[in-house]
């Protein structure tokens, strides 16, 4: 299809983007709109160095390799370049979301009724706390093609549709903000949520008027599956991302492979070849196909997560996770789908486990590092085994390999988590992340 330069690596990504959106604020449409986006970056790589341009003209790419290649400096060796060997050449057609599960298949009146349904069901003028409340949907579909100078040609999809209902409440002048959202890859499964949204709502607006505040100390913390999912994600799976490590020596030293890591009970993969969850993919943005890669394994470090540079200067495997936010970005290494293995210990023994403690509910973020910190949206005192009054709860830090050794309890409710986005470098990606119930001996709390 593309004539490439001799004595050079290349590829190219093509990909053909169609977007919408519909949003309301307190009755007023605020969005309703359909964006289509083509483009492509092409890459030459001469062993030296990365030449990139990126266009919107699809008829043009041979035009800007040939650009490239003129400046790059021919190298007769580059395919024993040590990254260059690892990239995978796979000729492949995954089209898994053509038919009626084509999202650009609906049409603007579909993305209307259903918001304007979700708003007759789930608004409720009559709550005074309630002062600005929005409803939001977007969708989007891809078709991305990979060609490179190994012979590798690929052309794949993703979609993805969402809806979020959301709330800006004040109590007793204190503004306090909640809703709930779904995302699928299938329009359909959007349908009929309605009794969520009220439940999420009304649970957030309870918490709002009968939390008080936490006296700050260190307690024992259940985190429900969300929060666990986000721990995973932010404190552990960010660690795991081996282009972190390049540069960092202690980072190195401090995740040695077989080193223990956690506790007995804890172990996280990361496995993009996970349909229909948002962090899947079909071959990552090197060509690369996902593999299931153990993180830790029953508290033991046993995996990393890498694109061809980061395996080729550490000397591990490749995992497939090279991802780009889109054609105007260089890929770098991102998770997919990320997630703690369940345990056997039900949600509700773990909690009645627990004499004096904190239930962690729901949480807004989290960061991480060797110090993690979230910020809970709601939490709730547990007493005597049993969740008691709501808390306020500003945050919850910890240090990241204490927490990991500090889990005693694992629970069999594991769950996905599939709205998430996470940013790194300035690009954004769909991931998913998931945990069951866990229990922590001691978490910071303020």
């Amino acid at each position: 299809m593309y004539k490439f330069p001799e004595g050079l690596y290349a590829d190219i990504r093509i990909e053909r983007t169609e977007y919408a959106a519909y949003s309301v604020q307190n009755n007023e449409v605020r969005n309703n709109s359909e964006i289509p986006i083509n483009g492509a970056m092409v890459r030459v790589y001469d062993g030296k160095m990365w030449y990139t341009s990126v266009t919107n003209d699809l008829d043009n790419i041979q035009q800007e390799l040939d650009n490239l290649a003129a400046i790059a400096e021919p190298n007769p060796d580059i395919l024993n370049d040590p990254a260059v060997k690892l990239y995978e050449v796979h000729k492949d057609k995954v089209l898994r979301l053509e038919g009626d599960i084509d999202n650009r298949r609906i049409t603007r009146k579909q993305r209307e009724d259903l918001v304007q349904g979700y708003i007759k069901e789930c608004i409720d003028d009559s709550i005074p706390e309630i002062k600005q409340w929005y409803a939001n949907y977007n969708q989007g579909h891809i078709i991305k093609e990979f060609y490179s100078s190994k012979g590798a040609e690929i052309v794949q999809d993703f979609q993805q549709c969402y809806i979020g209902i959301w709330y800006d409440f004040v109590v007793d002048g204190v503004p306090y903000s909640g809703g709930k959202s779904f995302c699928f890859m299938d329009f359909e499964k959007l349908k009929g949520h309605e009794k969520e949204v009220i439940e999420k709502r009304d649970r957030f607006l309870d918490y709002a008027k009968n939390a008080v505040d936490v006296t700050p100390g260190n307690y024992v913390c259940v985190l429900a599956p969300p929060v666990t999912g986000m721990f995973t994600h932010e404190s552990f799976g960010h660690k795991s991302e081996a282009d972190y490590m390049l540069n960092d020596k202690t980072l190195r030293d401090e995740w040695v492979m077989g080193k223990k890591v956690g506790s007995d009970l804890v172990s996280i993969c990361d496995n993009g070849d996970m349909f229909p969850h948002r962090g899947y993919i079909a071959y990552d943005d090197e060509g690369s196909a996902p593999k299931e890669t153990w993180l830790i394994k029953n508290g033991v470090l046993t995996g990393r997560l890498h694109d061809a540079n980061s395996a080729a200067v550490l000397g591990e495997e490749l995992t497939g996770n090279s991802r780009a936010q889109d054609f105007g970005c260089t890929p770098i290494v991102r998770m997919t789908n990320t997630y703690m293995d369940a345990g056997d210990t039900s949600p509700e023994d773990i909690i009645a486990g627990v004499k004096d403690g904190i239930y962690v509910y729901d949480v807004i973020y989290g960061t991480g590092q060797a110090t993690f910190t979230m910020k809970p949206s709601m939490s709730y005192r547990i007493r005597d085994g049993k969740i008691a009054e709501p808390l306020r709860v500003n945050v919850l830090t910890g240090s990241v390999f204490e927490t990991l050794f500090n889990i005693d309890a694992v629970g069999s409710d594991l769950e996905f988590c599939d709205i998430s986005t996470c940013g790194k470098m300035g690009q954004s990606m769909p991931v998913s992340d998931a945990g069951p119930t866990i229990r922590v001996k001691s978490l910071n709390v303020n």
